[in-house]
């Protein structure tokens, strides 16, 4: 078929009538407890004149249409008009996107980056196949099976669907070890990878714990849990939880991580639809942890679940919330399955939080860049630049005056920390320069990296290998140079990124890399610094 034929003619007809098709597999897809008071002759009448147009140009048009391929264009425009978070899912993305969400993925076992274009591995999960197999931190994958991935440009979603496999399958993994000059070969059986939520747990002082969340997956609630025992025997009364980026996941998952801190009949959220009839959702008072101090840590990146824990405890005068204002998904997905593996999450309610705020952000043209939008107008850096919709106010258990608009407001504002951030600190962002080097470091003191197993011994390596000068040299042979005052300016920082990100080849792996990266974190400091807030707490 001519392409613009197709274009101007077939493709905005077919984008209509491929409405009417998706509403029709929607509806079957449903069960039928929830489908509402729908008259199916009343729909069939309204989109019959679509479906003769359907089978007109079927039958007449000049050329043979490719259905499957046309359907596969059309859908995802399709549900990007109805509103940004319904979705069209082909096999492979519907996969991934559940697999991601699953607690676990079939593969190999490793953490990585990719500093000059070669994969380094940074860590192996205990147990795993790359474990079994013999790899270590700081190898350098070359090869996998006879493909060479290693100086090639190759894209990393493309490097991990090459090592990822189905369960008990084999591949071989060629990789280049420090002290050696020829390429080792790696007979990995693939096996079945857990998958954490939970990024870390620890202590950041005697009465404070930490847990960085960084999604709500099929897991989530028993690691929660399971930290939190941990925390708690550690002494913890305080928790920060850190629910940046976290962009939000399964429903029931945040919901049993908000009924562990709230009170018998606390609301957690509501929603409500067109065909959805309000359902209130309350804690039942089982709650393991509802004695613990709380302090949450948002912003814009924190979505959908995580604005729904944030919303529960603001507005159940729990805990504090500490940040930016969070993205403001509210939006609720519900899945629907097609025989082939594709799929579609269809919006069919909005969620609200206690106190009655639409969680959801307004949808606009810019929709997708509203973030930026939020930079460019101050509001990241100045409290008083935040849009509210003072004309609707809301207010908390406590009586506490709380404002719609979108995404969930925080308690204590704290801006985007820009304190340290030079064009050369860009610059050397830009390039990776501080994961480069901290790999220059492992490749030149692989033994000793090696050897400390706890902080003690890995200051004592950190301080006699003399990081500043070696970075700043590494940079400079990068051709990246600070101009006037800006090392004195960005120094501490940069040079705790360089510190946690060679900690982090150490056997301790995460749980020295975060306390380290997290000395300069201006908002966990806020949140530990600060004096107990009112949460209610008896």
């Amino acid at each position: 078929m001519n392409k613009n034929v197709f274009d101007k003619v077939v493709r905005p007809l077919l984008w209509v009538i491929t409405i009417a098709l998706a509403a029709g597999i929607v509806i079957r897809a449903l069960p039928s407890s929830r489908r509402g008071k729908l008259n199916v002759n009343a729909v069939a009448s309204e989109w019959s004149k679509l479906l003769l147009v359907l089978e007109s140009v079927d039958k007449n048009y000049v050329d043979d249409i490719d259905h499957k391929q046309v359907i596969e264009d059309i859908i995802p425009n399709v549900m990007r008009e109805l509103d940004p978070h319904s979705v069209y899912l082909p096999p492979q993305e519907l996969k991934e996107a559940e697999e991601s969400l699953s607690g676990g993925f079939e593969g190999i076992g490793i953490q990585f980056n990719v500093p000059n274009d070669t994969v380094v591995v940074n860590s192996v999960i205990s147990g795993g196949p790359s474990e079994k197999a013999g790899l270590r931190v700081g190898d350098r994958v070359i090869k996998v099976d006879e493909r060479v991935i290693a100086g090639v440009k190759m894209p990393q979603d493309t490097m991990i669907s090459l090592m990822r496999g189905p369960k008990d399958t084999k591949v071989i993994i060629s990789i280049l070890r420090h002290g050696s000059d020829e390429l080792i070969p790696f007979t990995i059986v693939r096996d079945k990878i857990p998958l954490n939520s939970i990024d870390i747990a620890y202590m950041i002082n005697d009465t404070t714990g930490y847990i960085k969340l960084g999604k709500f997956a099929r897991t989530t609630h028993m690691e929660f849990v399971k930290s939190m025992e941990k925390l708690r025997d550690n002494g913890m009364k305080r928790l920060v939880l850190d629910l940046r980026d976290n962009s939000g996941g399964y429903l029931d998952q945040a919901m049993l991580l908000a009924n562990e801190m709230l009170r018998k009949g606390q609301m957690i959220v509501y929603m409500e639809g067109k065909a959805r009839p309000r359902t209130d959702m309350r804690a039942d008072g089982r709650g393991r942890n509802q004695d613990v101090e709380v302090a949450v840590l948002i912003n814009s990146g924190s979505a959908s679940a995580s604005e729904i824990v944030a919303g529960a405890i603001q507005d159940n005068d729990r805990g504090t919330i500490y940040g930016v204002r969070s993205f403001g998904k509210g939006l609720v997905q519900e899945p629907v399955y097609f025989s082939d593996g594709s799929g579609i999450r269809l919006t069919v309610a909005r969620y609200y939080t206690p106190s009655g705020r639409c969680i959801q952000k307004p949808y606009s043209d810019d929709y997708e860049l509203e973030i930026y939008e939020r930079y460019a107008n101050g509001e990241m850096f100045s409290a008083d630049s935040i849009k509210l919709e003072d004309e609707v106010q809301y207010k908390t258990v406590g009586g506490r005056t709380v404002y719609g608009g979108g995404g969930i407001v925080p308690d204590v504002f704290v801006p985007v920390d820009t304190v340290g951030v030079t064009d050369f600190y860009v610059e050397c962002n830009r390039l990776g320069l501080q994961i480069k080097y901290a790999s220059e470091v492992l490749d030149a003191h692989t033994e000793q990296i090696a050897a400390a197993r706890d902080m003690a011994s890995f200051n004592r390596f950190i301080g006699g290998i003399g990081i500043e000068d070696g970075f700043l040299s590494f940079a400079a042979r990068n051709k990246v140079n600070p101009g006037p005052g800006e090392w004195e300016r960005s120094r501490d920082f940069m040079l705790t990124q360089v510190r946690a990100l060679i900690a982090r080849f150490t056997p301790m792996g995460d749980e020295a890399f975060y306390p380290i990266y997290q000395q300069t974190d201006k908002l966990i400091l806020t949140a530990v610094k600060n004096e107990s807030h009112d949460t209610g707490i008896d």
